[in-house]
């Protein structure tokens, strides 16, 4: 494991080993054991995009592990004045042990780690989600127990986050159902990989794709950068609501999972948020042990 750039580039017993270190992590941070595994380590944040829990988890992080993180905004550096994203990495190589990186095109983190010579991870691009992934598998074992048997539905649009998720759950052995609107399917070649490697159902019809699922998943109809579409989002997802309904099709243990935020009364209803709170809230705190697990693997 060199770099985080997507799920795809790691292999189930890679995912595993992380997953079992987060625990250890989350479990010695819950009982004050210090773990500074990462001391003296510099670890540089680049965000194109705004974030909340991507900024806050790895500055945290980084810290709880004895290290150092430094925020870098895309308008401040010198990437959002021309500079080439190859030279950008030669630079920070020379300063930094590690980059994280949370942007728009894949092929920028892609670039970055061509040319630079230490660790990357991708905090989000437009094509993948990893580290959200990790936490959300972190979470489906915590409540579940094991990966084995279990259906993972997600319904909305067929973006980073579905793509991610067909990659980690097929990978860690789940049955993957996604319900999407025609014209809003997550990544052709994703979709292929993972009808040749495991159960994939790729559907536009919710209830199917809910049906016995152990875990429900959802995130908003207009990420970020798709702002100008979010008119004609509404009118084409209207009916992609995990409610009641959708919970009833699931199992009667099924958890329910977002990637937040949540806007409450279109992708899902408030009283499935509430009733899932506990949930949602573990996996939005596992982003800070699976990304921990995440820097240690890469950067001690």
């Amino acid at each position: 494991m060199k770099h985080l750039l997507k799920l795809a580039d790691l292999s189930a017993e890679e995912i595993m080993s992380v997953l079992n270190l987060a625990d250890q992590l989350k479990y010695e941070r819950k009982n004050n054991i210090e773990h500074h595994h990462l001391k003296g380590k510099q670890l540089g944040m680049i965000f194109t995009k705004s974030s909340t829990r991507t900024r806050v988890s790895f500055e945290v992080g980084m810290n709880e592990l004895g290290g150092n993180a430094l925020f870098l905004s895309g308008n401040d550096l010198q990437l959002g004045r021309g500079e080439p994203i190859k030279d950008t990495a030669r630079v920070l190589s020379r300063f930094l042990d590690g980059i994280m990186i949370r942007t728009f095109k894949q092929s920028d983190v892609e670039e970055l780690a061509e040319y630079g010579s230490i660790p990357v991870i991708n905090g989000l691009t437009d094509y993948c989600h990893p580290c959200q992934v990790l936490a959300d598998l972190m979470t489906i074992r915590e409540y579940k127990g094991s990966f084995r048997g279990l259906k993972l539905c997600f319904i909305g649009d067929g973006n980073n986050m579905a793509n991610s998720l067909i990659v980690g759950g097929i990978k860690m052995g789940m049955e993957v159902a996604i319900a999407c609107p025609d014209g809003y399917r997550p990544d052709p070649d994703v979709c292929a990989w993972a009808q040749k490697e495991g159960k994939l159902l790729i559907t536009s019809d919710i209830q199917a794709a809910a049906e016995n699922a152990d875990a429900v998943y959802t995130d908003v109809w207009a990420s970020m950068g798709q702002e100008a579409e979010k008119a004609e989002r509404e009118k084409v997802f209207k009916h992609y609501c995990v409610d009641e309904g959708v919970m009833a099709a699931a199992k009667p243990d099924a958890m329910v999972l977002h990637c937040l935020p949540a806007h409450r009364g279109e992708e899902i209803t408030e009283e499935v948020f509430e009733a899932h709170a506990a949930e949602i809230f573990d996996e939005a705190e596992n982003r800070l042990h699976a990304q921990k697990a995440v820097l240690v693997k890469l950067l001690k």
